[in-house]
């Protein structure tokens, strides 16, 4: 059995984000699809003294209605400098900080020459994944001929890329029509994002939405045993 994912890139997501790559055998990036503004495609939060904080990369998009995620361009490349500045002033006395803070460091350098949002997206997820010793491939979903049909796409990538399993994201369930995996032989299962335990955290109360990185920062090694993916595979 091959268990397929596909879901839009996100910027640095969130732990739950993580477990539905490392439960599948291929992660599809569903990059071809409208941006859209105000969501996490761009942006996502970490924990400040004065609360959350949006992290956002500065996109072209006015005007651009139509475009797709994997043609959206970044406006102004001075955004790695200042995430990570603001990553720094954070997160430097939490207790993992400097064992991640060099190859993290890396990617915000590499990034500032990066034009394209999906491939700098791409860039975290592959990073992160092999820091929490995730393997699953990663592709895109221009890889593969797209049909039309919200729930006839998902399945003709499922069929395409040899998966006969799929892992949908819970939001999914709301346009999903369940008949079209059944007819076409492919198991569906929705991800569940309940029932997480919390962490220590700096900066008071515990939230739990906030990026992967403050859970590599503040857990270190032991993120894995914050992540269901992992509890279910041990």
């Amino acid at each position: 059995m091959k268990k397929i994912a596909i879901l839009q890139s996100n910027y640095i997501p969130w732990k739950g984000y993580f477990d539905i790559i490392n439960m599948v055998d291929e992660f599809i990036l569903y990059d071809d699809m409208q941006f859209t503004r105000r969501d996490w495609r761009n942006r996502n939060k970490i924990k400040t003294p004065d609360g959350l904080k949006w992290l956002t990369i500065p996109v072209i998009s006015k005007g651009r209605y139509t475009q797709k995620i994997n043609e959206t361009k970044v406006s102004d490349h001075k955004w790695c400098q200042s995430h990570w500045h603001a990553l720094t002033l954070n997160y430097s006395k939490a207790p993992f900080f400097k064992e991640y803070q060099e190859r993290i460091h890396a990617i915000y350098r590499a990034c500032e020459t990066e034009d394209y949002l999906s491939r700098i997206n791409h860039r975290f997820l592959t990073e992160i994944c092999d820091i929490l010793g995730i393997q699953t491939t990663i592709s895109w979903s221009s890889d593969y001929k797209l049909l039309d049909g919200k729930t006839e796409r998902l399945v003709g990538l499922v069929q395409s890329a040899g998966g006969d399993s799929y892992l949908s994201g819970p939001a999914a369930k709301d346009y999903i029509v369940d008949a079209c995996f059944e007819e076409a032989g492919i198991t569906l299962e929705y991800m569940d994002y309940s029932g997480y335990r919390g962490y220590p955290q700096l900066f008071g109360s515990f939230e739990p939405g906030v990026s992967i990185l403050d859970l590599l920062f503040n857990t270190g090694p032991d993120s894995i045993r914050y992540m269901k993916s992992f509890q279910q595979k041990g």
